[in-house]
């Protein structure tokens, strides 16, 4: 249980415990004694703007923590916190001083002394891979940068978490301030949207919070799910919206959905989102994902080859976070271990944390198997080319238990299921995807499904 003190404030309790869940999600080779040791007896103090500061004992330690996982810790307290930010680390002595000595660590006091937004150094154009599943995504953002305001406004970009959404809303605003330092660029999560103006609500400063959203050059918005179904936050965001359009501004937003599936938003806003350009991101092929670990493992300084980065790719589902976590875990390993990193010691990492339980990979062969069997309909006929109700039926229910439980990308998905095209793959799978929602007997039995395909 947290343990708070009289004197904390409001903004240390808020990190208390986001920082101990994602303690909790640092990779199981960081010994949990150094953790106990290191990061928990310090509280932390406090969170200001884009930095969260952390209290360490020394220069050892921080030096320690920096170069042992502090991206990892970073990248996982902001899903903790639902927004961007960089971690600060502070030396204290034993008599935790006033002012404690600033580690020049991860953002410089300047940051902390401004507002404005600054973007995370590692979010730029050229650490974001390319690949078949983001390339639209990508050309947009980059043409939004060169061109603010102009032919793509709005800017809509929607995936499944940890694909990179955020990573190019911070690239458009980096690259806006390479050619421009002074241009006005708001970044705000719908959560925090949401916080803030319920607090200008109640302080009276409802203006100062307009000027704070209005008077810019390019309104960044992630996340623009999470305001669905609050009515006063939705008729704010609307008039910021219609008044940043209307002088030409430009405007991007991110969701975890495309505007058309945002059913709790009111219409006038799913249709304003829609008449730009819309940029879906999907789960990376193979070898886009083999690259992400290898560009991963230059910036932070990992000797990875080719062959053992293959190995993570291809045997760690789900999205880039758990990707690069799994390149974190690996890294921790070789060097607790004082040993090479080898695609041996890449594939007993994934045998060890990915393919057991909850977190395995179920064959493509194991699926339809079991599909066939509870459908009675074979194998055969669902990877055929027959149109009969009862074999398209349980083809979709292949299609998006394959989806869920391996994340493929479209495109392999439809090379598994006879050469067929991505498109109807994405067809089965929404299909499925919104009969579960009315049809309880069917979500019983695709539940029922996934649980014998990956016991828990």
């Amino acid at each position: 249980m947290d343990q708070y003190r009289l004197d904390d404030r409001d903004d240390q309790i808020r990190l208390r415990s986001p920082l101990d869940q994602a303690l909790k999600r640092l990779p199981h080779g960081v010994p949990r004694a150094w953790l106990e040791r290191f990061l928990r007896p310090p509280p932390p103090l406090g969170i200001g703007g884009q930095a969260v500061k952390l209290g360490v004992p020394g220069k050892f330690v921080r030096d320690w923590v920096q170069d042992k996982f502090l991206d990892t810790l970073q990248s996982m307290l902001s899903d903790e916190l639902g927004e961007p930010i960089l971690v600060q680390l502070l030396t204290e002595s034993n008599e935790r001083p006033k002012v404690p000595v600033i580690a020049d660590v991860a953002v410089s006091p300047s940051v902390l002394e401004e507002p404005r937004f600054r973007p995370s150094e590692k979010f730029v154009f050229d650490t974001f891979v390319s690949g078949p599943s983001n390339r639209l995504a990508l050309a947009g953002a980059k043409a939004v940068a060169a061109n603010p305001g102009g032919r793509y406004n709005p800017f809509f970009i929607y995936s499944e978490s940890g694909l990179g959404k955020t990573h190019l809303l911070h690239a458009i605003a980096h690259e806006i301030l390479k050619r421009d330092p002074g241009f006005q660029i708001t970044y705000v999560s719908a959560q925090q949207f949401s916080e803030e103006y319920v607090q200008a609500v109640q302080t009276n400063r409802i203006e100062q919070f307009r000027r704070s959203q209005r008077n810019v050059g390019i309104w960044l918005v992630d996340d623009i799910q999470l305001v669905a179904g609050r009515e006063r936050t939705q008729e704010e965001i609307f008039h910021t919206f219609n008044y940043l359009y209307s002088l030409g501004k430009q405007i991007v937003l991110t969701s975890d959905r495309p505007p058309r599936d945002l059913h709790f938003m009111e219409d006038r806003l799913r249709s304003r989102f829609e008449a730009g350009l819309v940029a879906d991101i999907q789960l990376p092929d193979t070898e886009t994902r083999c690259a992400i670990v290898l560009s991963k493992a230059n910036m932070e300084g990992i000797e990875i080859s080719t062959e053992a980065a293959m190995v993570l790719a291809s045997g760690v589902s789900g999205n880039i976070r758990k990707l690069e976590g799994a390149l974190t875990k690996l890294a921790v390993q070789a060097s607790i271990d004082g040993v090479a990193i080898t695609p041996e010691l890449s594939q007993e990492l994934v045998d060890r944390y990915y393919l057991g339980g909850v977190n395995a990979k179920p064959s493509f062969e194991r699926i339809i198997d079991r599909v066939s069997k509870h459908f009675d309909v074979s194998s055969d006929e669902i990877l055929g080319q027959s149109r009969k109700a009862p074999i398209v039926h349980a083809r979709h229910v292949g299609v998006y238990i394959v989806r869920e439980l391996t994340g493929d990308s479209w495109k392999h998905i439809g090379s598994l299921f006879g050469d067929r095209d991505h498109s109807s793959m994405m067809h089965g799978y929404q299909k499925i995807s919104e009969a579960l929602i009315r049809d309880k007997d069917l979500s019983n039995t695709v539940k029922m499904l996934m649980r014998e395909i990956i016991p828990s």
